[in-house]
């Protein structure tokens, strides 16, 4: 069976990795079992065997890979069916929302939830949480997170290119979901398992789509621990 590390909170079901949760899409949409071992932000010599210190790392044996897209492209290489891409068009076009969803889903969202992880890591975690994401965002994470009622609207407006796209196709994949969608929804599952700030209108497409994903691999999004 494959393992893969999994960035835990304080309750050791909660997981929150925005990449990790791209990975357990990615192998619920293979068909793979995968085992999810807890990991938590200080545990860095528990990963001293992948050569690096971030997760998800996945073993296959003895074959160790880490980074969620390249985790992405090797089950995809050693699974062909049901595929992740439907294609090397299809692999470069999801290289495309995977670096959209870097650059700037990801960034857009942090600003609004940063303070709720405070929450739901670990005791352990905190002092370096709240060091390396202050000295990252130049101040403290109470100030990063003000005013979030107001800042939010700014945040919709980055997903308006998968908003539009939505009115005419169910998913980003076409008529079913491809990992480009688990790219997205899995970085959706971030806010969603550490924070209850809504920062989706009830009617907005994109919250219909994020329905559509939490039920995806009989509900794996859906019935994640949230905070």
């Amino acid at each position: 069976m494959l393992q893969m590390h999994d960035l835990a909170g304080a309750d050791p079901d909660l997981r929150f990795s925005p990449y990790c949760w791209r990975t357990r899409f990615a192998a619920a949409h293979k068909g793979l079992p995968l085992e999810t071992i807890p990991w938590r932000f200080t545990d860095r010599e528990a990963l001293a065997f992948s050569g690096q210190a971030r997760v998800p790392v996945l073993r296959d044996g003895e074959r160790v890979v880490f980074d969620s897209w390249a985790i992405a492209e090797y089950l995809e290489a050693t699974t062909r069916m049901p595929t992740l891409f439907g294609g090397v068009t299809g692999q470069a076009h999801a290289r495309f929302v995977n670096t959209w969803a870097d650059t700037i889903l990801l960034p857009a969202i942090a600003p609004l939830i940063i303070g709720d992880i405070m929450g739901v890591i670990a005791p352990e975690d905190q002092a370096y949480f709240r060091e390396s994401r202050e000295q990252r965002f130049g101040r403290s994470l109470e100030e990063v997170q003000a005013d979030r009622d107001t800042r939010v609207s700014a945040f919709r407006q980055v997903l308006l290119p998968v908003r539009h796209l939505l009115r005419v196709q169910p998913w980003i994949g076409g008529t079913a979901p491809s990992y480009a969608d688990h790219i997205v929804l899995g970085t959706m599952m971030w806010p969603r398992c550490v924070s209850r700030f809504e920062l989706l209108q009830a009617d907005d497409p994109v919250a219909a789509y994020m329905e559509r994903g939490l039920d995806l691999y009989g509900g794996l999004g859906r019935n994640a621990p949230r905070a």
